[in-house]
Order: structure tokens, then sequence, then C-alpha cells
């Protein structure tokens, strides 16, 4: 409110009564005077017109005009003030006489419909009155007071008046005139009080909120002056009182704010001091971390070099010729060189999460897949203890999502493999739940349950703590660094997740974490035609509770009629068209009674599918040979089971799912260069199949040589060549007039982390590893289709729907030393992965070379050295282009075996390297998965200037490998 509140309100309180009062009186005044002049002309008006119509009688009963004429005119003179015209007219309503001959008597008259009033009428007109009045004749009136006669005589005619207003409207003004002048004078008597009383008390209001204003302001010495009545008086003498307090109060605090400034200004001085010393520690501490991380990173490659060749010359010596002690010391020294291999990893881990070092992936991947790779790595493990190991994910989890698949595996190995660690007896279950989904995004529960030991109270505190463990013991009975959880909850919290635990001492334990990622919309969910199943009837025989549980879920997705059972003796006699069978685990290794159960289960379906422990292989090759169809392992999974039951053949296991129908192609030229010759096969053979047309190159310089006469709409470019790689080749490309614009999308082997960017910022378009997968390979050209063209191909071949994994960056080393020694904590995805982080920046450019991903393969189901299944796979489910792709590895072996020989000989082979990683590209797409291993392993020691003759146990595996290929080949190319 303003300082001028009280002042208005005042002034409207003292002159709004008096104003509308006033109002009032003046108003009902004037209604009144109104009134009153208006009946007095009335009044006067039929005081003049009904003596004269009793007075024309006579002379309009005789007709006689100059009678009536002088009546009229000597009462018109009279009152001239107010009437202006008197008129008398005869009962035809016709004018007899008037008495102004100047006026228009036709406003006098009656309309001509209107009968003669019986008694006086008024009407007004203007400023004019007008007063009719009949005139009847005396004998009329006798007789009508005298007889009760129902004829009534005409009137003998009407007098009509007009009087003027004027007069009476020009009193009506004098009237109003006077008492508005009477109302202002009153408005100003109340004016002039009200400014008295105002003075009298918003002054001295005004005066004190001026006071307090200063003293706001700090003017603590103000005080309000003069003498004031009542009330006032009494709050002046309380303003004053608060300013001298507030003085008071100011003065202290000031002695108290000097005090407190001197005071602060000492601990700033000793503030600035330790602040010095702070961050004279700070890089004390700085240079010890990066003297840590030189230590951790070069003692990785220090310790890794010995180790392998103590791994690798075990396994050697392994293949010889041992007595049975022997080889039970050199199976020792193996477990205990990958045990120490292990605690590195987790060491580097743990250090790479503790410096912030750790970057995610966003790739596509499948979610099934992915989990299902980690459960059949551990599988092994679990069987060899005994435990029933299941895994059981919900209808409406999505199958396609976009993350890092390789932490999402390590976080589920760490759990996992301690889950397996600390059981010794009977289940372990893993649970996969939506915890909400939104458009973009989905949000999974994860939940890991077992009937192990558990954990008592007193311990969980130490749980998640960095080189501690539940129980000291622990490490001694289990082995292992403390750090495993400590990992795997740090690699939740980078994730977006959370993780928690349930336990109880002696009943198990449930670790439960959640994970938000993205979906991917880019190949959407598709399950197999199965209307072939429709109406078919599978039998199911498991005795574990959980694993049926999860098996039954399963098969509710198919149109299958399910009767589960616990033993084939309590099953339902009749036909079945597919029996699954459950072998109880622990295992049992009675061939006998495998091919007894397996006659009785022939008997009632020719279809009997055996789930297995994994560690039963070879009776499963002889329990398909007797005449099962097929043999999974342990735990059932979907992306396995649901293709089994939908193949017809029944010698295969893994099938080869059909081609949808074709889609048109893409309206694109492209050209693939790759110096690999069974690469630029593959990858011709994909393009062919999705664009108009193909031109395939086989070296740089070749590319450059087509490109500059030919118009080109894609090219995809192998990075590594000889002579003129793939970047220096993009440069002079896109150089070209008529290719600035033209997209290259970079192809390698080699999925380093962070070499994407890299790529991007040299003028690469995208990005493809090898092997090239047909779902990516469509994605990454659909992007480039004129608008409304991409909705020809949004959906996906048939064929792409059963991919496990786009991009699985997963190490086979780390679940190859899960296998043999059973450890559950984080193993390294790549040997050279774990140790490039926590090297210097200084070594950036090594460190993002040695961070490579692989796409694993599950080593308990590729006991062969050739996985015909996935050589298949990666050659577009096209078994000729298989046999050939195998076939060109095969011709590139005699090269391979003769440098190697060279180099074990003593010589020493600047060039191999390239050579190296030439035999891995024509590897990764021919299905040789343990080849491929050993070629990335030294491919990666080479990329880190390890010597060529400290990889001897190296090149003898390779060697050994080759060999096994070679051998293996004849029963997929014999017929060929």
């Amino acid at each position: 409110m303003t300082k001028y509140s009280l002042r208005a309100r005042m002034m409207i309180l003292i002159l709004a009564p008096t104003l509308l009062l006033g109002l009032l009186l003046s108003t009902t005044f004037m209604v009144n005077r109104y009134n009153e002049l208006q009946k007095q002309l009335v009044n006067a008006g039929t005081n003049i017109i009904e003596p004269l119509a009793v007075a024309s009688e006579y002379g309009m009963t005789f007709r006689n005009r100059d009678t009536v004429r002088q009546l009229i005119n000597l009462l018109h003179r009279r009152h001239s003030n107010i009437v202006r015209s008197i008129s008398v007219f005869d009962a035809d309503n016709n004018i007899f006489v008037t008495s102004n001959y100047n006026y228009n008597s036709s406003q006098l008259r009656l309309p001509k419909d209107d009968a003669i009033p019986s008694s006086l009428m008024l009407s007004y007109r203007g400023d004019s009155l007008i007063l009719r009045m009949p005139i009847v004749s005396e004998s009329n009136l006798s007789s009508d007071r005298s007889s009760d006669s129902d004829i009534i005589n005409r009137p003998l005619g009407y007098i009509a008046m007009d009087l003027d207003l004027q007069s009476v409207r020009l009193q009506q003004y004098k009237e109003i005139f006077i008492s508005t002048l009477l109302l202002l004078f009153c408005m100003c008597v109340a004016i002039l009080f009200a400014y008295r009383l105002m003075r009298d008390v918003t002054g001295p209001i005004r005066n004190m909120v001026n006071a307090v204003d200063r003293i706001r302001r700090g003017q603590l010495d103000s005080r309000v002056e003069g003498h004031m009545l009542g009330e006032l008086n009494i709050l002046k003498n309380g303003i004053n009182s608060m300013a001298m307090s507030l003085a008071a109060y100011h003065e202290e605090m000031q002695q108290n704010i000097d005090q407190a400034t001197s005071d602060l200004r000492e601990t700033l001085e000793q503030m600035e001091i330790q602040n010095v010393e702070l961050g004279l520690a700070k890089k004390r501490a700085q240079e010890a971390a990066r003297i840590k991380s030189e230590f951790l990173a070069n003692m990785s490659h220090e310790l890794r070099t010995p180790l392998n060749g103590v791994i690798g010359f075990t396994r050697q010596t392994l293949k010889t010729s041992l007595t049975p002690t022997q080889t039970d010391y050199l199976q020792t020294i193996q477990r205990s060189a990958n045990n120490l291999l292990c605690i590195i990893n987790d060491v580097l881990d743990f250090s790479k999460l503790e410096a912030e070092k750790l970057i995610l992936e966003h790739i596509p991947f499948s979610l099934r897949g992915a989990l299902d790779e980690v459960i059949i790595l551990l599988a092994h493990t679990a069987h060899e203890k005994g435990l029933e190991l299941t895994l059981h994910v919900n209808k409406d989890v999505p199958e396609q999502v976009i993350g890092d698949a390789m932490r999402l595996q390590q976080i589920v190995t760490n759990l996992l493999g301690n889950a397996i660690k600390f059981t010794e007896q009977g289940n372990i279950d893993i649970l996969v739940a939506v915890r909400a989904i939104a458009s973009q995004q989905v949000t999974l529960v994860v939940e890991i349950h077992d009937t192990g030991i558990g954990i008592s109270e007193s311990q969980q505190a130490q749980l998640f703590q960095a080189f501690r463990q539940a129980d000291a013991s622990i490490s001694r009975r289990h082995g292992g660094t403390g750090l495993g959880l400590v990992i795997t909850e740090r690699l939740v919290k980078e994730m977006g997740g959370d993780i928690s635990f349930h336990s109880q001492v002696e009943r198990g334990s449930t670790f439960r974490f959640h994970l938000t990622l993205d979906l991917n919309e880019a190949i959407p969910s598709r399950r197999p035609d199965m209307s072939h199943l429709e109406g078919k009837t599978l039998a199911y025989i498991e005795r574990n509770a959980a694993a049926a549980r999860a098996t039954l879920d399963i098969l509710s997705i198919t149109p299958l009629q399910v009767t589960h059972s616990l033993t084939l003796a309590q099953l339902p006699i009749q036909h079945y068209d597919f029996l699954l069978v459950g072998v109880p685990i622990p295992y049992r290794n009675n061939m006998a009674v495998h091919q007894d159960k397996l006659i009785a289960a022939m008997k009632i379906s020719e279809q009997v599918i055996l789930a297995l422990p994994s560690q039963s292989q070879v009776e499963a090759e002889q329990l398909k040979q007797i005449g099962a169809k097929a043999c999974l392992v342990k735990p059932i999974s979907a992306n396995r089971l649901i293709p089994l039951l939908s193949y017809e053949k029944a010698h295969s296991e893994l099938p080869v799912v059909e081609q949808a129908h074709k889609q048109p192609k893409l309206p694109f030229k492209v050209m693939a260069v790759d110096d690999n010759p069974a690469n630029l096969k593959l990858m011709g053979t994909l393009l062919e199949e999705q664009v108009e047309e193909t031109v395939l190159c086989d070296s740089g310089a070749k590319a450059i040589a087509y490109a500059r006469e030919n118009t080109l709409d894609i090219i995809l470019m192998d990075i590594q060549m000889p002579e003129i790689d793939g970047i220096r080749a993009s440069e002079v490309i896109h150089q070209m007039s008529h290719h600035q614009d033209t997209p290259i999308i970079a192809v390698t082997a080699h999925t380093v982390r962070g070499q994407q960017e890299q790529l991007l910022k040299l003028g690469m378009a995208d990005y493809l590893a090898k092997p090239i997968d047909e779902a990516r390979l469509i994605q990454a050209l659909s992007r480039y289709l004129p608008d409304g063209a991409s909705q020809l191909h949004d959906e996906q071949p048939h064929a792409l729907q059963h991919s496990h994994v786009l991009q699985q960056p997963h190490a086979l080393q780390q679940s190859h030393s899960l296998q043999q020694q059973g450890e559950g904590e984080s193993e390294s995805e790549s040997e050279s992965e774990s140790e490039s982080e926590s090297e210097s920046e200084s070594e950036s450019e090594s460190e993002s070379e040695s961070e490579t991903h692989i796409p694993s393969v599950p080593q308990s189901e590729c006991k062969e050295s050739i996985d015909w299944p996935l050589a298949v796979k990666q050659a577009a489910n096209k078994e000729a282009l298989a046999k050939d792709l195998l076939t060109m590895l095969l011709e590139f072996t005699p090269q391979v075996i003769q440098r190697v020989q060279a180099i074990l000989a003593g010589s020493h082979d600047d060039d191999i390297l390239n050579l190296i990683h030439k035999f891995h590209g024509s590897c990764a797409c021919s299905g040789v998965p343990r080849l491929r291993q050993l070629c990335v392993t030294i491919e990666q020691q080479l990329r880190q200037q390890t010597d060529v003759q400290d990889l001897q146990p190296e090149w003898l595996e390779l060697l050994d490998e080759i060999d096994n290929v070679r051998f293996a080949a004849r029963n997929y190319l014999g017929a060929a």
C-alpha cells in the first residue's frame, strides 16, 4: 500500500456518506417537486376545460359559433401563459371553432377511429399536454340520472385544449439547479471537515512513517518530534523507544562483527596455508595415482606374458603322454595360473572403476541371447557340482535392446559364479522380469537365487567392501580376491541401476539388481512361424520343479499341447509328437541306463529331445546315433528349443532357419572393399541379396580407380589393408567431386572402444564390425534410403530374428577359465582390455587398440574345432556359401603354417601382424571359434609390441588348431 492510502480511505469514508445522503434527499425532493408541478398544471387545465364544456352546451346545441368563439377566446386570453390553443369539435369530429387559427388544430383532433371520450382525457405530446372534454346536453344528463334507459345519446362534440409544459419544465430545472447547489455546498463543508481531520491524524502518522523509514535505512538517531493526541502520542513514544533499542543493539552487533572479522581473517590465513599444503598433497596423490596406473599397466603386461607362456606350454604338455600324477600336477599348474590371471584382471577392473575411466558401450544386442550365453558358459561348472541351473525370462521381456552387453554379462557372471561357488547342492535360479517399460526404455529386474551357505547379518555389512569377503576363510576354501561384488556393484551403478540382496544362513541368498536399457526398435521382435505345430502334442519329463517351471513357460508360447510328468512311468500312455526329457542333475554316467530309457521313450514318440548336463557331450553323440532327435545342454533356453521344435530334420541339433520372403532390393550401387577374399565374398553375397548392383574390390588402389570412373551410392571399406589402407582410400575418394557426399561405412575386425568416434571424425558415415551381421548391414544401408522408400524395408527377414547378439563383447578366455575353475567372480573381457584403461594418457593410442571386444562362443557347446551351425549362420544361413568360406580358409592355412614354422625356427617376421590380421578375418566368417580366438590373442599381443619369440605357446596352439580344423573340415567338405 502507498503512503497516501490512509488519507484516501478517510476521504472516502467521510465524503461517501455525505454524498450518498445528499443525492438521496435531492433526488426525493426533485421527484416530489416534479410531480407536484405536473399535478398543478393538470388541475389548472381541468379548472378551465370543465366550466368551458358546460358553457359551450348552448352554443353547440343551436350551432351558434359566435357564442362559443367568444367564450373560448376569453378563457384563452385569461390563461395565455399556459394555454396555447382551444378548439371545439362537433359530434362528427369536425372543427367547430378555435381560439388560435395559427395553430395546427389537427393535433387536437381525435383520431378517426376513436370515439368521443365520455369524460376528461389527458394525453402528452412533446412539450404539450392535451385535455379533451365532451360537450353533453343537460337533457341527456338529466335523463341519465332519472332513468335506466339503455339508449345513450351522442355528445354534442368535445373541447380540446393544448397546455404549454415549458413553464413547468423551467420551474423543474430551477428546482434541480437549487438542489444541486445545496448538495455541492454540503460536499464542500464535508471536505473542509475531512481535511481538518486528515491533517490532525494523517499528518502525525506520515511523520512517524518517515521516521521509521529513516530508521530502516540505518539512521538510528532519527526520532518522531511534535505533540500528538491520544493513541498517536503513545505510538510516537513506542517508535522512539524502538529506535533507541535498535541503536544499542546495532552498536553491540558491530562490535561482535569486528571481532568475528578479525577471527575470520586469521582463519582465512590459516586456510590459505592449508590450501597450499592440500594442493601440494593433491599433486603428490595424482602423481602417486599415475605411478600406480603405470605400475598396474606395466605389471599386467609383464605378468601376463609369462603367465600366457605357462598356460600355453602347460596345454602343450598336457597333449603329450603323461602319467596320471604328471597330468594332475600340470592341471594344478594350469588352474593356479588361471586363478592368478583372474586376480590380475579383477584388480585392473577395480582400478578402472575407481579412476572413473570405464566407458559403457551402447550397441544393440539380444537380451535372451546374452543371458543364455552366460548360463551356458557357467553351466558346466554348476553341473560338475551337481547343481541345477535354470533361467526364467518372463514373456513381456523385450528381445532386442541397446546397451553394454559385455558389462551385463559380467554382472550376471559375477553373481552367478558366486552362487555356484557357495552352493553345494540344490538349485540356482535366474529370473528376469520387467519392472517398468516406456516408449523408448525398459527397466529390468534380475534375480539370482541360490540354496547355498547364506550370509549372516554381521557379515552382510562387509559384502560390498573391496578386498573383503563375508568370511575370512572363504578365500582359502573357495579362492577369489573379494573384488567380484564390489566390481558388480560399481558396474550396476555405472549403468544407472541399483543392487540389493537378501540372505539367510544355511538357506541361501537372493541377489537382485535393476538396469535400464534402451529398446531397439530397428529390429522388431518376431517369433518363428509355429503354425505347423498346431494340434501337436509334447510330453515333458522333468523332476526339478524350478527347471520344469522355466521350460513350461517357454513352451507356453507355442501352440503345442504340453503334458508334464515327473517320470516316464507316470506319463499317460499315448503317442506324442515330441518327447522332451530332462536328465536329472547330479548326472550319473551310466550309458546302459540312458540307452534303455531312450528306447522306452521312443516307443511313445519318434522325436525324442534330451536335455543333458554339459559334461555329457560324449554320451549325447551316442544317444543321437541310437535315435534321439537332438540333445540340448541344460538349462533349456527358448533360443535353442523353439527353433529345434520348428525344424523338421531329425539329425541336426541346431536348425538353419529358412529365409523369409525376399524383399525388394535397395536401389543402391554399393562397392565393397576388402583385401581378405573370404570377407569380400561374404560381403558380396550379402550385398547381392540386398542391393541392385554390387562392385567388389580387393585393394584400396582398385577401389580408388573404380570410384574415379564411376558413381557409387554407398561404399563398404575395410580399414586395415596393405599399401593403401581404408582411411587413406576414403580420404582420396571423398576428394573426388562426384563422391564428396557418398557415405563410406567402415568395416573392421577390431571393435575397439572409441574407434567408432575416431572413424566418424575421419569422415566415415557409419561403422560395421566383422563378421558382418546381416541385420546390422540392412539397418546401415536403410539409413540412406530416400524418404518414403525406407518403409519398404522396415521389417527384417525372418531368419534374422534368431541372431543371438548383433555385437556381443565378451571374451572367450573368461569363459574358458570359469569352466575350468568354477570361479564366480568377474573375469576380464579380454587380456588387454583390462590393462588398457589403467595406462596413462600418454599411452592412449595403445590403450584404445588393446580394448578389443570379441563375440564369444559358448565353449560348452563348441567342443569341435568347427561349429558348423555357427558357420552357416555367419554365411547368412547359406550352406553352400559356408562351404566356400571354409574352403578359402583352408587354402589360406599353408601360408600361415609356413610363416609360423619359420618363426618357431628362430627367424624374425616383421609383417606377421598383417598376416594374422588377415587370417583372423577369414576365421571370423568360417565358424571356427577356437582358431579365431587364438588369432585374437596373438594379434593383441603383437599389437602390444610383444616379441614373436615370446609367443611360442600360442604359435604351437595355432598350428595344432589349424590341423584340427583341416581334419574336421573333411566331414563338411567331403561331399562338396
